[in-house]
């Protein structure tokens, strides 16, 4: 099979989306950004056993390839566009590439995004690279850089699923038996489907004053809000929101009770707001905390404590981070 014939047989699809005049088949695609609203861009790198074990199913790489992107644009209040793919292939493997495709493109039609454009070549290492395209008006972005002294700080969903569902993965000997099946299915599920929240961004993006998604860890990337705004924040430990799963594995095994403040891949949005505009909050959220004017980032237990902070999230090149 050619390249062209991958392209043809895999990610030819058609595009009934409006914004988009041209899509593959020329040297460029072309897309209408909506009068008066502003384009954003967002591209992402995913590599097998380095962002995902290389046993994952290729429905579910797919999936996530285009999930992390989506998220991104959720993140500052955007909506899709259009998105396109490069694929760096060892070799063709077309039971592979349907699934892969048919995960991509599922994910793809329930927001109503099209595949755009791309490339293909030969590599000795399966990776993936995501551009994704969207737009919002220019006074409804959100950026890291807005938290203001007093904002409450919110999660939405549940957040550490994903960071236990890749030690479920890894290390399945260490999932304790307390978990019922369901639970652990719903944990693999949170690391390798997780929900962009495009629809909660675009939301947001009328009132909020900061946010960027939960992809590195939630103390990480409120660090990055912090850092970026020039303020401090203190959370609850015990207000941060987990799933069923999550806490079943939390209350049998204690140690880990501060893994979802670490780990990543949740993709959920943290933002802050002002008090007075959190009833305008109509999707599952959970306040933590609040934006200080003291510099730095504080965690407290149940009985006000501060508590440690444990080692803050992913980072590409450290020596001994896990796949991710």
């Amino acid at each position: 099979m050619t390249e062209f014939e991958l392209i043809a047989r895999y990610f030819s699809r058609p595009c009934p989306d409006d914004a988009v005049l041209l899509a593959g088949g020329d040297d460029c695609a072309v897309l209408r950004v909506p009068t008066g609203e502003a384009l954003l861009v967002s591209t992402d790198v995913l590599v097998s056993d380095r962002h995902f074990p290389a046993n994952t199913a290729p429905f579910d790489v797919g999936y996530k390839a285009l999930a992390v992107n989506l998220s991104d644009l959720a993140a500052m209040g955007a909506k899709p566009l259009g998105v396109t793919l490069g694929l760096a292939l060892p070799d063709i493997q077309p039971e592979w590439l349907n699934e892969f495709a048919r995960g991509f493109y599922s994910l793809a039609a329930a927001h109503r995004v099209c595949l755009v454009g791309g490339d293909t070549v030969k590599s000795p290492v399966l990776s993936l690279s995501v551009t994704v395209l969207g737009s919002a008006l220019p006074t409804q972005i959100l950026k890291r850089s807005g938290a203001v002294v007093g904002d409450l700080i919110a999660v939405t969903g549940t957040v550490g699923d994903a960071g236990f569902g890749l030690r479920a993965v890894l290390s399945p000997k260490t999932i304790p038996t307390a978990l019922a099946r369901h639970e652990i299915t719903y944990l693999h599920d949170r690391l390798n489907r997780p929900t962009p929240r495009l629809a909660e961004g675009q939301k947001l993006a009328q009132f909020a004053h900061a946010a960027l998604d939960v992809s590195d860890g939630l103390l990480q990337d409120l660090t990055h809000i912090l850092t970026a705004s020039g303020v401090g924040a203190e959370i609850s430990l015990i207000d941060v929101p987990l799933s069923p799963a999550a806490q079943t594995w939390i209350t049998a095994e204690p140690r880990a009770a501060l893994l979802p403040l670490s780990a990543g891949d949740d993709y959920e949005l943290l933002f802050t707001v002002r008090a007075e505009d959190w009833p305008r909050i109509d999707f599952k959220a959970t306040v933590i905390g609040r934006i200080s004017a003291e510099p730095g980032l504080r965690v407290r237990d149940a009985q006000g404590h501060i508590v440690p902070m444990p080692a803050q999230g992913f980072d590409h090149f450290a020596a001994q981070t896990p796949p991710r």
